[in-house]
């Protein structure tokens, strides 16, 4: 059953959403303040959260950028704010996707089911390509734009691990705890370092980027240089973490 925490502090649309859900199949569970809506996010790991950025205690965004900073859950933005700036923002600080108030229970069943679809991890096996680049788990072989890339062992489930999320922010937590088995973090420049060499394998650097792209202060993604903005909504400003 796919789990979703509504974090929503007006309790007649918590109420609503939680109840929709439900009939729908789903497993819902509501949070009425963002405290409480991230504790149960990190004790329940969802499949998918429902954000409301009007919470009594800590403003949506902020909280959207403690949940990035910890998992790459689906997070759909559910809000009254409209403005441009706004919108941009909350989708450049890790949302996956953003719906305005007044919303139908239909709209917001759809949307779930768009963003989980993306989030659908690929098959172990299943070679993965990404613009030029083309990843295949089975032999463990690069290529970029036909050229082979040889790359240590770390260096290989590093991109792996990214690709299988391609678009998506990934936290150095979770590389940690994915790629080195160190759930509860490790040596502090150990993504960095790894991710500076597999950056000049692809030809690439942090203030130049094409396929690894950096998000300031919650993690890195990778994406496709040659797909245009509108296929990458979420792109957020690079910096020199990574480098």
């Amino acid at each position: 059953m796919t789990s979703v925490v509504v974090v929503e502090d007006d309790a007649q649309i918590r109420t609503a959403l939680v109840r929709s859900l439900i009939d729908r199949g789903y497993g819902a569970q509501g949070s009425a303040s963002g405290l409480d809506g991230l504790s149960v996010i990190v004790d329940s790991h969802p499949d998918v959260v429902l954000l409301d950025l009007g919470l009594p205690d800590i403003d949506g965004e902020d909280l959207l950028r403690m949940i990035r900073a910890v998992s790459a859950v689906p997070v759909v933005v559910i809000t009254a704010r409209d403005e441009d700036d706004q919108i941009v923002r909350t989708l450049d600080a890790g949302a996956d996707d953003y719906v305005v108030k007044p919303f139908s229970a239909n709209q917001i069943a759809a949307r779930l089911r768009a963003v989980l679809r993306r989030a659908q991890p690929e098959r172990a096996d299943e070679v993965i390509v990404v613009g030029d680049l083309r990843i295949d788990p089975a032999t463990r072989q690069v290529t970029i734009d036909g050229h082979n890339l040889e790359l240590s062992r770390k260096e290989f489930d590093l991109l792996q691990a990214l690709a299988a999320r391609r678009g998506r922010v990934v936290t150095k937590r979770q590389l940690l705890a994915e790629v080195w088995a160190q759930p509860f973090g490790g040596p502090g420049n150990t993504v960095d370092v790894h991710l500076s060499w597999l950056r000049r394998k692809l030809g690439e650097t942090a203030s130049e980027p094409r396929y690894l792209r950096t998000v300031h202060g919650v993690g890195v993604r990778l994406v496709d240089p040659g797909a245009s903005a509108d296929d990458q909504p979420h792109m957020a400003r690079d910096d020199d973490a990574g480098r």
